[in-house]
């Protein structure tokens, strides 16, 4: 090690034991405030989310602030990338020296889910960068897509939403039958399997009027097309949630009580009850005290599929698409790829 290289390393080794000295007080002041100071395992949330596919993406610029998590080294550092551990001064304070030398560091590793990123090689380097106040880091970027809203600052609370949230996807295969589907999460995770429960008895509709079993990824799609898109629709035209000034509500919440409002009207008025969800958003802005849109008074939507007689109406589109011959094949046996998914998901 030459001259220099000596004085950088000795500088470097001053620098982690500031590092260290702000770890273990970040540690003691999250430990009052009940707030986790952890990296993201990588492999639990690959798990949890259940990503399968990968593709790798390049060489990037990315921002510091975004690396959440780690593959391997998780425990070794804290959600700043602050070393935990003293038995890691000697490669931090190497690493810190290359840093600073003409030779530089050489990209890091990282794979990308949503909006935030893992670091598959190059832990010591993120935070010596950080501590150095850089904003970005050069990497080798493979990502892992996801329909599920991943970002920085999300808690374990935030990744068993987002948990239960893929596993819905997954159940529903929405994320492929319709890929820029419009966001179905709720605000308590415990509230999708009633959601999958309004897809189940629309699979049961669509059997009793087609004559035949209907996948749960068909129903979900025609769920999506005919019941829960035309909601969400009429939720943004009339700007609901920025009426109510509720942040922690989701456009899913607010179908969920569309629905159960309609299905107890119903319950207790018989046929005569409102069926419409505009009627619902009227009764959802009267329990808030909020004015009515004087438009959604007279608003003549047909969204709210809750007798089994407007199902009928909303399986006819269904049924003529599944009566139609399947497309021909060319000249080498393949058949066009179906575009089925609607242009304004």
């Amino acid at each position: 090690m030459s001259e220099d290289q000596e004085q950088l390393y000795l500088e470097g080794v001053t620098k982690f034991q500031g590092a260290r000295a702000k770890a273990f007080w970040q540690e003691v002041f999250s430990l009052l405030r009940g707030q986790s100071t952890e990296l993201l395992s990588f492999e639990e949330v690959r798990a949890r989310l259940r990503l399968r596919a990968e593709s790798y993406r390049g060489l990037q610029d990315i921002p510091l602030a975004n690396i959440v998590g780690s593959v391997g080294r998780y425990r070794d550092f804290t959600n700043t990338f602050l070393p935990r551990a003293n038995d890691l001064k000697e490669r931090w304070s190497r690493v810190y020296a290359q840093a600073n030398s003409m030779v530089g560091l050489p990209p890091i590793e990282v794979y990308k889910v949503g909006d935030v990123y893992f670091v598959r090689d190059g832990n010591h380097r993120v935070s010596v960068a950080r501590q150095l106040g850089a904003e970005t880091i050069q990497a080798h970027v493979t990502e892992l897509p996801t329909s599920v809203r991943l970002e920085p600052g999300m808690t374990l609370r935030d990744l068993d939403a987002a948990a239960s949230y893929a596993a819905f996807l997954d159940e529903t295969q929405l994320d492929h039958t319709r890929p820029r589907h419009q966001s179905m999460e709720l605000s308590e995770p415990s509230r999708y399997p009633e959601l999958m429960g309004h897809i189940y008895l629309h699979a049961q509709v669509l059997e009793r009027a087609l004559g035949h079993p209907v996948s749960t990824e068909d129903a979900a799609a025609n769920w999506y097309d005919n019941v829960y898109r035309p909601a969400i629709t009429l939720i943004r035209k009339y700007n609901i949630l920025d009426l109510t000034h509720d942040k922690r509500r989701t456009e899913a919440d607010v179908y969920l009580w569309m629905v159960d409002h309609l299905r107890e009207a119903r319950q207790q008025f018989g046929d005569e009850a409102n069926r419409r969800f505009s009627q619902a958003l009227v009764e959802y802005l009267n329990q808030k005290k909020i004015p009515i849109p004087r438009e959604l008074l007279t608003e003549e939507d047909e969204s709210a599929i809750i007798s089994r007689g407007q199902v009928m109406q909303a399986l006819e589109e269904y049924r003529r698409r599944l009566s139609q011959p399947p497309p021909p094949e060319d000249h080498q046996g393949n058949k066009p790829a179906a575009n089925g998914n609607s242009a304004e998901e």
